[in-house]
């Protein structure tokens, strides 16, 4: 990733990207030299499904989903989050990224999935949200998520996941529409999040599938 180094009397200072949050969808920046940050991005993303998969042991599922946790967003934003949205590692960063920001703020997310899950039943199922749908709720299934990557069907996880985005998606369509005339600024941030998370559905959904056909690398 790039590094952005200037003098100072305690020596170098770097950079360091922002990565962003799925549900807010902030513009990520960074990346230089990306051959090199592509094949590490890909190697990084088959050893850690393998890992998973390889194993039966619950606790290494529990330290895969909380990879995020441990070592921080940040670092995995650095190896995944410039990945193509439809590949292995751009997948398994929108997991990431995806869980992360659910966890951060899962009384916002709940909001969201409550006013989009009426609407959105068929996708509602799929996400596997328990009810009432609260904060509690979303975090649950944000881990459970995850975790099917690694001790589940990886495609399950990825339609799982594309699932809970359009759900989220069409709840802050409706509360845009709600808050159009009292909170302009509000609705059309609102709107443009539940665009790209919709465009995110459809990059896991696309993912998903490519995995069935052994094409998603």
């Amino acid at each position: 990733m790039s590094e952005q180094a200037g003098s100072s009397a305690t020596g170098p200072r770097h950079h360091k990207p922002k990565p962003f949050a799925p549900i807010d969808f902030e513009p990520f920046a960074g990346g230089a030299d990306p051959a090199r940050v592509s094949e590490a991005a890909h190697l990084a993303a088959q050893a850690l499904v393998r890992r998973g998969r390889d194993s039966d042991d619950p606790k290494v599922t529990k330290r895969l989903v909380k990879l995020a946790d441990e070592q921080g967003l940040e670092a995995i934003a650095e190896m995944w989050a410039e990945s193509p949205a439809r590949s292995l590692p751009g997948a398994l960063w929108r997991l990431y990224a995806l869980r992360a920001a659910t966890i951060q703020d899962p009384e916002r997310i709940s909001v969201y999935f409550k006013a989009g899950k009426d609407t959105a039943q068929v996708s509602h199922v799929v996400a596997g949200a328990a009810e009432p749908p609260g904060a509690d709720e979303m975090k649950s299934m944000a881990d459970a998520i995850l975790s099917g990557a690694f001790d589940g069907e990886f495609d399950v996880a990825l339609e799982r996941s594309a699932a809970f985005c359009r759900v989220v998606a069409l709840g802050q369509a409706t509360l845009a529409d709600n808050a159009e005339h009292s909170n302009e600024n509000h609705a059309s941030k609102l709107t443009r999040n539940s665009h790209l998370l919709v465009k995110t559905a459809e990059d896991l959904e696309h993912a998903a599938n490519a995995w069935r056909l052994g094409e998603l690398d």
